[in-house]
């Protein structure tokens, strides 16, 4: 059995982002819920968050929008740039140890303790840009977890596979001129943040290393796995990944309230296997989840354990 870290911790659940909206502190609850319900919770090795140098975050970020975040929330804002990132006083903090939860599973990966390792964090991250807040998200996790693998242990290629239902602009921008990381995302297309059309490859020499695939409203498990097995593992295989990260988002559940996409619970497991076998031959098997959407708490938990059932089964 491959060793398998979970990062999560109850400061997640302090983001609070009002009455009825949908990226809520009960997404963590239902997670964790399933998670220690698992006949393998005990194997898992348990990490926690910390408050990471401010540093790590400025090779995405600005420093003027780190410090008007913290700004900001701080004067007491119900919301970031758009009524879609609510915040409370709380949530600089809780945004802060996303990040460093996404470095400790970095650094448990890197240094040999697991090769596996999953993130049940929020708030999200894959549609944070540059200098300001979107769709729920403050700063850009996983972008951010990417360049510290390249910038602490000199990670040379770097695969990002992105199946939020949504398009996650923030990553894909922060890589667009990169050729050491593919990005690689399936979204429901059009659809909110409205980036992410096929024509979308990159730009200088990235160009080629951003692959979208826009999925029509109804898709569900047989076009998304046609797309994985006709052209995302072989362009995988052809780019050979040291790690691969994975925007982990399940709002592309058949029974999401916030999109149109078919795809079955058992189906995230499926694709997870398909990642292992790709990270088996190139990245020493190395693989490391972050939650970003997913909004049905009937079936989050059960989304999430078939990703970590198929990391520790493996």
């Amino acid at each position: 059995m491959a060793k398998t870290a979970y990062m999560t911790d109850d400061i997640f659940l302090s983001h609070d982002t009002g009455w009825g909206h949908p990226e809520c502190a009960e997404r963590i609850k239902a997670i964790n819920s399933a998670i220690e319900k698992a006949p393998y919770y005990k194997k898992l090795t348990l990490l926690q968050p910390f408050i990471p140098d401010l540093e790590i975050i400025e090779t995405i970020h600005s420093k003027n929008y780190i410090l008007r975040v913290k700004r900001e929330i701080n004067s007491g804002t119900p919301h970031l740039d758009s009524m879609d990132t609510a915040v409370c006083i709380k949530s600089y903090e809780v945004a802060l140890r996303a990040v460093g939860g996404s470095i400790a599973l970095c650094d448990e990966i890197m240094n040999g303790d697991a090769i596996h390792g999953f993130g049940t964090l929020r708030p999200p991250g894959h549609h944070a840009e540059y200098d300001y807040a979107a769709g729920f998200c403050i700063f850009n996790n996983i972008a951010i977890a990417a360049k510290y693998l390249q910038n602490k242990y000199s990670i040379k290629k770097i695969a990002i596979i992105d199946w939020d239902v949504h398009h996650g602009n923030g990553t894909q921008h922060s890589f667009e001129k990169d050729d050491t990381v593919l990005y690689i995302s399936l979204h429901q297309f059009p659809h909110y943040p409205g980036t992410g059309s096929k024509l979308e490859t990159g730009k200088s020499k990235g160009k080629g290393f951003t692959l979208n695939f826009p999925m029509a409203a109804g898709s569900g498990d047989r076009e998304y796995l046609d797309i994985f097995n006709m052209e995302i593992i072989p362009a995988l295989i052809s780019f050979k990944p040291e790690v691969i990260l994975i925007s982990a988002g399940f709002d592309a559940h058949k029974s999401d309230p916030l999109s149109s996409i078919k795809l079955s619970t058992e189906t995230y497991g499926t694709f997870t296997k398909m990642l292992i076998d790709v990270a088996d031959t190139f990245s020493e098997g190395r693989i490391i989840g972050l939650l970003e959407g997913g909004y049905n708490l009937n079936i989050l938990g059960e989304c999430v354990n078939e990703v970590i059932s198929a990391f520790v089964n493996h």
